[in-house]
């Protein structure tokens, strides 16, 4: 990864630029409420899918679909939704989202079969697709100067990672006293303010082409390749975990690899490439995006196991299990600010490291946890690789937000 100069609070050889105001930071506050929600709803269906169960009465294969749906959908439309935005206009599409998620989260609280939920929450993915990479790209707009930025991201990773974490914690407290279906109203509060404030307080945004009146054309295959592309691998993925080698699931990431790789070779021959490739080939852009995909992915994962832990073996109700699950949360508090103010002073490369130094350090002490440990055990190791992660994450957000293009 390429060093950042200590005169630099940004990317290599970036300069300070305009600085932000009160109206940038309260716009800020606006866009960080549809993150929040879109990375809790990744997570509050962990306590609530036996209420689900209960009353839907869903096969094993549609509990599993009902619980992932919505991430499958998130995670294949987020590079097209992002390419939309650039193209039709960031703020306009967070709007759009959030109108989609909010309607989406009403339909899901009143699903009468498993079948129309498992659909109403790939419509929620749909939603989240549109409004999450959107957010950090008017990060981008919003804050000019690198240092400021670099506050704005920590934030951005801070809510991200505490929407996650928070989740189960607001699931566990809903079902305390309503139905399952509440899990998913809380989201429309909090959409319908955004569709009021966006407009007042953010300023529009889309690619250079497209403010200089340009028409980029939107690529409507590689839209289709990305999604079934991943949507198909990580099936294959999660097939082969849950039961072992087998030919579909070992055909479905053998097909969602040469998706991939037909997309790939896709974006290396359009004019308006959906993605930058030479953006991904660059040091301090790739590398960042790499590191970032490394800790997303073992902090999902985490969560899961943590949940599942604190019910199961320990035997904890949905509460409670849900508040002892942000002790190890605690670690973002602590973790974001200290790698901030760390890296103003060393090398960002070498504090990403060291997140992934002590990060790794909490999985070891994991796999130290037993049926019969304590309870500290278990969350103190947590705590230290919840930190670690969110450390890295930072920084890796950071650095490769000021290495792109406005």
């Amino acid at each position: 990864m390429e060093k950042s100069h200590s005169h630099v609070p940004g990317h290599t050889g970036e300069v300070a630029g305009r600085l932000a105001g009160r109206k940038e930071w309260i716009a800020l506050g606006v866009l960080m409420l549809p993150l929040l929600l879109v990375s809790m709803d990744i997570s509050i269906l962990y306590f609530a899918i036996p209420y689900v169960s209960q009353d839907l009465e869903p096969s094993a294969t549609q509990q599993l679909w009902i619980l992932d749906m919505y991430g499958f959908v998130l995670a294949g439309l987020l590079i097209t939704m992002g390419a939309l935005g650039d193209r039709i206009g960031r703020r306009k599409l967070v709007l759009v989202g959030a109108a989609v998620f909010g309607a989406a989260s009403v339909a899901a609280a009143y699903a009468h079969s498993a079948d129309s939920l498992i659909g109403v929450r790939a419509l929620l993915g749909l939603g989240g697709a549109a409004l999450m990479p959107s957010t950090l790209a008017l990060i981008r707009n919003l804050f000019h100067d690198a240092r400021q930025r670099g506050r704005a991201v920590t934030i951005w990773t801070g809510v991200m990672t505490t929407g996650i974490s928070l989740g189960p914690v607001v699931s566990g407290l809903l079902l305390e006293h309503f139905w399952w279906g509440s899990v998913f109203l809380i989201n429309l509060p909090a959409m319908l303010l955004l569709l009021v404030l966006v407009p007042f307080l953010v300023p529009e945004s889309r690619s250079a082409a497209g403010a200089a009146g340009a028409r980029e054309p939107f690529d409507l295959a590689s839209a289709v390749l990305s999604l079934a592309g991943l949507l198909t691998f990580i099936y294959g993925v999660k097939e082969w975990a849950r039961h072992g080698f087998a030919p579909v699931p070992a055909l479905a990431v053998a097909v969602g690899l040469l998706l991939g790789q037909v997309f790939v070779r896709r974006q290396k021959r359009l004019a308006h490439p959906m993605i930058d490739l030479g953006l991904l080939g660059r040091r301090a852009f790739g590398g960042p995006v790499f590191a970032n995909v490394l800790a997303m992915f073992a902090t999902v994962g985490m969560a899961v196991f943590l949940t599942q832990y604190l019910q199961s073996v320990q035997g904890l109700s949905p509460f409670e299990a849900a508040l002892w699950s942000l002790v190890p949360a605690s670690g973002v508090l602590v973790a974001a600010p200290t790698a901030a103010i760390l890296a103003r002073r060393t090398d960002r490369a070498y504090v990403m490291g060291g997140g992934f130094v002590f990060a790794a350090a909490g999985f070891f002490w994991m796999t130290q946890v037993r049926t019969d440990s304590a309870l500290w055990f278990c969350l103190v190791a947590g705590g230290i690789y919840v930190g670690g992660l969110v450390a890295a994450m930072t920084l890796a957000n950071e650095l490769a937000l000021g290495a792109a293009p406005p």
